[in-house]
């Protein structure tokens, strides 16, 4: 069982889930628990021999009913892929599975926010190798998405609505646009190759958007993975985290207008082998100090998008 208390000096929550210190650590090839359950082989967590996309309950939540959700989607069956890698229709038909999560366990009265996330890499905390993602249903709006809310209170309006006319205008931090979504480095990224992937149209979650709409958002996203790849030629740490509208149960009926659906990256790397760490600046007084200008980021990122493919 999860334990909340409430850190008064942060005006946060905090989740205490002491059993996740038992869960799964970095296993080796031959155990991995995402993998299909072959014959003759372990056990795993998907017990067929071979899938397409699997979701299933996490084995060690941070959050549980009738307290919120944790749950674990795993992109493909091929342990040594990526979301990177995937064919086109997968990453398309993992867009769907996200839209019918979102809007499953947003109905749920003891959910408030429906987070989506991808962590890749060891760098950034990863324990499992095998390409998947996680989806943790809140049971409160956590920091973040209510900071964003804050902004469009403050702007007057759909904070990221403002941001992306800004940066279109702009134009030196694009790095990707279609019709339906566009990407770029954001005029003032904290990470050094920070990129957010934006819907040009103000839809406030998944659920809202067209099976087009949704065909662009894998396309792009796959795009800005595989120029991340390519930019210093190796598998490139991340945490992907999917920004929507409040659930019902915040918004006290039907999600509305408040929030537009983008998908931020946050990669640790600054160069080939150099991290950025979150140290005294950013921890202790919560501010970020960047290593690099967001406009040489992304020319570096134009670049690499190219060469990736």
């Amino acid at each position: 069982m999860s334990e909340q208390r409430f850190n008064e000096l942060r005006g946060e929550q905090v989740i205490y889930a002491i059993h996740r210190q038992d869960r799964t650590f970095l296993p080796t090839r031959e155990h991995c628990p995402l993998d299909p359950t072959r014959p003759g082989g372990p056990e795993t967590e998907i017990p067929v021999p071979a899938f397409e996309i699997a979701v299933f309950e996490n084995r060690f939540p941070a959050f549980a009913s009738p307290h919120g959700a944790a749950e674990v989607v795993v992109y493909t069956d091929d342990h040594d892929g990526s979301f990177a890698t995937l064919a086109p229709a997968r990453a398309e038909a993992l867009m769907w599975v996200w839209r019918h999560r979102y809007i499953e366990l947003g109905a749920r009265a003891d959910i408030e926010y429906i987070f989506i996330f991808e962590n890749r890499g060891v760098e950034v905390g990863v324990t499992l190798h095998h390409p998947h993602g996680q989806i943790y249903g809140y049971p409160f709006l956590p920091p973040v998405p209510a900071l964003e809310l804050a902004a469009d209170a403050r702007l007057g309006g759909c904070a990221p609505c403002a941001l992306l006319a800004a940066e279109i205008a702009d134009a030196s931090r694009l790095l990707y646009e279609d019709e339906a979504v566009i990407a770029f480095v954001p005029y003032a990224a904290r990470w050094g190759y920070e990129v957010h992937v934006a819907m040009r149209e103000h839809r406030p979650s998944l659920a809202d958007c067209s099976a087009a709409e949704l065909r662009s958002l894998a396309t792009a996203l796959q795009s800005i993975v595989r120029g991340f790849d390519a930019l210093f030629e190796r598998p490139f740490p991340y945490v992907m985290a999917v920004h929507q509208a409040p659930t019902a149960a915040s918004a006290g009926g039907p999600a509305g207008s408040a929030g537009h659906l983008h998908v931020e990256f946050y990669p640790p790397l600054r160069t080939a082998e150099k991290l950025k760490y979150l140290a005294g600046s950013e921890q202790g007084a919560g501010t970020f100090i960047g290593d690099m200008i967001p406009e040489e980021s992304a020319a570096a990122l134009r670049e690499a998008i190219a060469r990736g493919g």
